[in-house]
């Protein structure tokens, strides 16, 4: 049985329309703490409040807490939108409230996603230049919502530390939209990490958020100004 005690419930108010997310806040940390910005995929889409835990860094939460200490965002995409307009309004919404209420460290501040959350990762780093220390996309691509090619998006993601993952099988997403990204960023002198899982279908989050690596490289970051 999932322990859903480990994520609060809280809502914020965007555009006059009350939206529910969640956050975890580890036991006995002493702040100000890191925060973690987490945009879910297409199935966890909805109203309920709780789908966004269930896939993605909410299980490698449950998993291993110790490995997590920070605060993590979980804001949730309405259905058939994904994440842009007014739900990734809603998620940057969810982000200020947590800034507002717990202790932040506002400089380690990052954004991963997984899927259509990937996809959204991006987009944010891109309307939101300066807010984040870093940028995780897992299985995503380039948002035709951006309306601007690759090698623009990096130009302008430059100084933006970077790691994306992808497995080289998935069916949904192609390898082929992570790469692009990479190749232009790596074009433009981003500071990019690259993994590509051998024989790995969609749910290449798995593994990517059980990375030893990834979190005492993702909370180290720190925003560049």
């Amino acid at each position: 049985m999932r322990s859903v005690s480990l994520f609060a419930k809280r809502t914020v108010a965007v555009q006059g329309i009350e939206t529910i997310y969640r956050v975890y806040a580890p036991r006995d940390a002493e702040g100000p703490l890191p925060a973690i910005l987490f945009l879910h995929g297409a199935g966890e889409s909805g109203s309920d409040g709780l789908l966004q835990t269930t896939v993605g860094i909410g299980p490698a939460i449950e998993r291993e807490p110790e490995r997590f200490p920070a605060l993590v965002v979980f804001p949730q995409a309405s259905r058939g939108y994904g994440w842009r307009g007014f739900n990734l309004a809603a998620a940057e919404a969810a982000l200020d409230d947590v800034e507002a209420h717990y202790a932040v460290d506002a400089e380690r501040v990052s954004v991963t996603g997984i899927s259509m959350g990937g996809y959204g990762t991006w987009l944010l780093a891109l309307q939101s230049p300066g807010r984040f220390a870093a940028a995780v996309p897992v299985c995503g691509g380039l948002d035709r919502a951006a309306m601007m090619t690759h090698a623009q998006a990096a130009r302008r993601l430059a100084t933006l530390p970077q790691w994306v993952f992808h497995g080289d099988a998935d069916p949904i997403i192609p390898v082929g939209e992570s790469r692009a990204m990479v190749s232009a960023l790596e074009a433009a002198g981003a500071p990019v990490r690259y993994t590509e899982y051998a024989g790995v279908q969609h749910n290449s989050w798995d593994r990517a958020y059980a990375e030893p690596q990834l979190m005492p490289w993702l909370l180290r970051m720190e925003r560049r100004r």
